[in-house]
């Protein structure tokens, strides 16, 4: 730290000026006139120009682990997706409830928490709106209610694992959590809010959905064995992303880190997928498959932990820990309290990927304070559970409700921002109300 602080540019504050750096950074951000993983790489680079940090510790600001739990999944999903086998779970569930658009509702948001909880949201609704704009079009009903539902399923859903959600991947990498850590703390939680959240838009949507027989029977005619191009590649898809769930699952035993077991993982099945092809099948699979990866998230996050460790060696974040903990008063559960009510307002106006990334550290350095890491933990889990509930928030929360207002817009089905709102901000305040009661309960009742 005192190196840094020596050598910034001019003599400046450290602390100002990294906290400028940041602030800039996020607005620029906020307005999303310019790539997000541009700005990051160009604020870590400043950080560095300006003194702040050398490069030497803007590297060792990155958290590979998280880098490679991002690049081994997005490789074994982008592989797995060629076979078809996401697109045939939600045909075969739509024809599970004959077509019905009430069922319908109910399945879509079930398979998109499921998936999300497995995979990531991201990904989850790049693959699930599709079929849903296929199947509503033939039932010849309004999408837009299963896409809301399963924007919301994708956040709630997401909270549950620790691949679910990028906070939760930054969380479990900065504290070295397990995969069944999340499953264990979260998923009650998440399962109670996807219960409120299906019986309520059962109430609200449901009831008053109708197609003809003729249009369900169209639905109903749809062959989900067509939706599979490749049966081999599904079964190599399906066990290595099995092997990898369990590796997950079982590297806490074995101490591995779970960056490590993906990119295991995206190596095994780069290896089956292009087995038996010649040299230059192989390799035009090979660089088809890393173009599968989206390096944009990946520098940005590279980016971002370089400017937030930059805040952290000029001291910034254990000064904003030490505020914190005045305010609490030293209390875990008001800490608990507070970190989950603000992770959710402010993931609403902003992405939720920066502001856990700040986070992180900033609580780090008050473990010493309030009792160590195990006293900790319930402001931890209030941190992913305000952050991940509250991408519901807005229309640009998350980058899973971006994703699908922008496919939806293609469509001709426009997801406005204000009416968004309208359904986002009760479900956003109800979750992440049962978020704080279930803590209260879990942690300190």
């Amino acid at each position: 730290m005192e190196h840094s602080v020596a050598n910034v540019i001019f003599g400046l504050d450290a602390k100002i000026l990294s906290t400028a750096i940041l602030i800039i950074s996020y607005l620029i951000l906020f307005t999303e006139k310019l790539n997000r993983a541009v700005v990051a790489l160009f604020g870590a680079v400043v950080m560095i120009l300006t003194g702040v940090l050398t490069q030497e510790t803007a590297i060792k600001g990155i958290d590979f682990n998280t880098l490679a739990l991002l690049i081994g999944m997005m490789i074994i999903v982008g592989i797995a997706e060629k076979s078809g086998m996401f697109q045939y779970v939600a045909v075969w569930s739509a024809k599970k409830v004959k077509a019905s658009p009430r069922g319908l509702m109910i399945v879509f948001g079930i398979v998109t928490a499921v998936f999300s909880a497995l995979l990531d949201n991201v990904t989850t609704v790049l693959l699930v709106a599709p079929v849903t704009f296929q199947i509503t079009r033939k039932l010849k009903i309004n999408p837009y209610p299963y896409l809301i539902m399963e924007i919301f399923a994708s956040n709630i859903g997401g909270t549950a694992t620790l691949i679910g959600d990028p906070p939760n991947i930054l969380i479990g990498s900065a504290l070295q959590l397990s995969f069944m850590d999340f499953v264990y703390e979260l998923t009650p939680i998440v399962a109670a809010a996807m219960l409120v959240l299906i019986i309520a838009f059962d109430l609200i949507w449901g009831r008053k959905m109708v197609a003809s027989e003729k249009s369900k029977q169209a639905v109903m005619h749809l062959n989900e064995k067509d939706t599979i191009t490749d049966s081999v590649l599904l079964v190599k898809s399906l066990a290595v992303l099995l092997a990898v769930i369990i590796g997950f699952m079982a590297a806490e035993h074995f101490h591995i880190a779970n960056g490590t077991i993906a990119i295991l993982g995206a190596v095994i099945l780069l290896m089956l997928y292009t087995w038996g092809n010649s040299h230059s099948d192989r390799e035009h699979k090979v660089e088809e498959a890393f173009g599968l990866v989206d390096w944009t998230t990946i520098f940005f996050f590279a980016g971002l932990f370089a400017i937030v460790y930059g805040l952290e060696e000029a001291g910034v974040l254990a000064l904003m820990g030490n505020k914190f903990i005045e305010i609490t008063d030293g209390s875990i559960e008001k800490a608990a309290t507070i970190v989950v009510w603000m992770s959710a307002f402010v993931s609403t106006a902003i992405d939720n990927i920066p502001f856990v990334a700040t986070m992180i550290p900033m609580i780090k350095s008050m473990e010493a304070s309030l009792g160590g890491r195990e006293a900790m933990m319930p402001v931890w889990w209030a941190l992913s559970l305000g952050a991940c509930f509250g991408g519901n928030g807005s229309l640009i929360a998350a980058s899973a409700n971006v994703i699908v207002a922008g496919m939806a817009q293609r469509e001709g089905h426009p997801i406005h921002f204000l009416r968004f709102l309208i359904w986002s901000i009760p479900v956003m305040l109800i979750s992440v109300l049962m978020a704080a009661v279930y803590l209260h309960l879990r942690w300190f009742a």
